[in-house]
């Protein structure tokens, strides 16, 4: 199957963050797509002038790495056909398993160069309390070490978290998973089959929407306002097509940031297990509201609206992403089967890591207090930057959570982010994050690094800005001069010569477009 253009763009990662005239870094991470057998044989590619406006370099920048690969035999390119992988090139044996072309992730597989990470967002560094919850940890003397749903001191802890919020919960209806990514990878798996409808939110968490994919769900989106997810909306999706969960974020929406009133709340999960649509209520960022612990402060869970929500949790945002304990809270049936999933794929997640997270839990409220202060430290210092440096971008202020949701005065995300990689910052564009098609002028731009880091990473942001012109896209000075405009010598559909590549293939001129 052809990968559309956002999709290439992302496989690409950091493709222009080495040393070198762009086209040769680009055909180079190109033939690496290739021989993985990312881009299978007879692979369609995008025309030079898309792909160069997504990867913001001008087009003879793409025409010489699509060259470069043609004379290697790696590429076919014909007039009137386009630009394909050519037929001899073999991909690895055996079936090709799908992987994830999330720029979020894939720039965690990259290896360290410099790059300033706006992408994923997680806390830099565990916390002092994670050391001290490791040097004191007891192993147990009298334990196999398989715990499929869990070990049974942090399910306890888990469900006395949810009793203190007002939702009471046994232990049995807890489920500790390896993170909430994979948490939300076993309801999948669990509860959708390919060509079943999942509903999700336009934008949302874009690990989730990866999951998914991979399951070959058909998704109805629904759009995030100011007060969060449209639910009359929603409720209609679920009339309608039944689908066979629904994936919320209620509370500090990822990415937007925003917070579900509590009438909406309860009136969407009436709703669902009225259609009996199972309810997914990602609750990883709740915690982290600026105006108090959980506990303490904003609408409750989902789950106290109704029986047969499914909550999913994590401690990577609060404490660490390193610690990889998360957990999935829901009906006791449910959870069962989820566990006997789970067994199937690991025999439960690591012990050590789940004493530490049980202990952790014991004493929670002083850590998280430390968390939401470092957060709105960086929050605050991260939108004075961008107001100082950058005044025409819109950033509102957030609630809570880790990120910030900025709109581009003009321009796109996805084209502004490869222009910004070359000037060593990552960031996620929200066109990634949005099933719609839509927020393609954000950006998710998160505030959990150093503050000195964070000060670097708008003197970036901004070089790159005053770069990226409305009018145009900025020429790779190693590949030549960028296309010209209409009318031009050289121009689509005038008569002069096209532009010539300095120090590309002698061929390229020769090259059909």
């Amino acid at each position: 199957m052809a990968p559309s253009v956002d999709e290439l763009v992302a496989w690409l990662g950091r493709w222009s963050a080495g040393r070198g005239p762009l086209y040769l870094l680009l055909a180079a991470r190109v033939r690496q797509l290739i021989d993985e057998g990312l881009l299978p044989p007879d692979a369609p590619l995008p025309p030079d002038r898309r792909l160069a406006a997504a990867l913001s370099v001008g087009r003879t920048t793409v025409v010489a790495a699509y060259d470069t690969l043609r004379q290697e035999g790696r590429l076919v390119r014909r007039q009137g056909s386009g630009t394909r992988v050519a037929p001899a090139v073999l991909t690895p044996p055996g079936p090709r398993v799908t992987e994830t072309s999330n720029p979020m992730f894939l720039h965690l597989l990259e290896p360290s160069d410099g790059v300033i990470l706006l992408s994923c967002a997680a806390p830099p560094a565990p916390p002092r309390e994670l050391a001290e919850a490791y040097a004191g940890l007891t192993l147990p003397t009298d334990d196999l070490g398989y715990h499929p749903a869990g070990l049974p001191a942090l399910r306890a802890a888990v469900a006395r978290r949810y009793a203190e919020r007002g939702v009471p919960t046994d232990p049995a209806q807890v489920l500790v998973t390896t993170g909430a990514q994979q948490g939300i990878g076993l309801l999948t798996r669990l509860l959708v089959a390919p060509g079943d409808g999942v509903l999700v939110e336009a934008p949302s968490y874009p690990g989730a929407l990866d999951l998914f994919r991979e399951a070959a769900a058909v998704p109805h989106p629904v759009a995030v306002g100011p007060d969060g997810l449209d639910v009359p909306t929603a409720i209609a999706v679920m009339e309608r097509h039944r689908p066979a969960l629904a994936y919320v974020i209620p509370r500090l929406h990822n990415p937007t940031g925003t917070v579900l009133p509590p009438l909406l709340g309860r009136r969407l999960v009436e709703a669902a297990e009225a259609y009996g649509v199972p309810l997914v209520d990602d609750e990883v960022l709740s915690e982290l509201r600026f105006d108090g612990t959980a506990a303490e402060a904003g609408p409750p869970p989902l789950s106290s609206y109704g029986t047969e929500v499914i909550g999913v949790g994590s401690l990577s945002k609060a404490v660490w992403g390193g610690l990889r304990i998360g957990w999935v809270r829901g009906p006791a049936p449910l959870i069962a089967r989820l566990a006997r999933l789970k067994a199937l794929h690991d025999l439960g997640s690591d012990v050590p890591a789940q004493l530490v997270a049980a202990r952790l839990l014991g004493s929670f409220a002083p850590l998280l207090r430390t968390r939401l202060a470092e957060l709105r430290a960086g929050h605050d210092l991260l939108r004075a930057e961008l107001a100082r440096r950058l005044p025409s971008w819109e950033c509102p202020p957030a609630a809570g959570g880790q990120t910030l949701w900025v709109r581009l005065p003009y321009g796109d995300g996805v084209s502004f982010a490869q222009l910004a990689l070359r000037h060593g910052v990552a960031v996620l564009p929200g066109s990634t994050m949005d099933a719609l098609g839509g927020s393609a002028r954000m950006l998710r731009l998160h505030f959990l690094l150093a503050p000195d880091t964070l000060v670097e990473a708008v003197r970036r942001l901004a070089a790159a800005w005053e770069e990226y012109a409305p009018g145009g896209r900025p020429e790779d000075p190693a590949a030549g001069p960028a296309v010209p405009a209409a009318g031009a010598p050289g121009a689509a559909g005038d008569p002069g010569a096209a532009p010539t590549v300095a120090g590309a293939p002698a061929a390229l001129n020769a090259i059909a477009v």
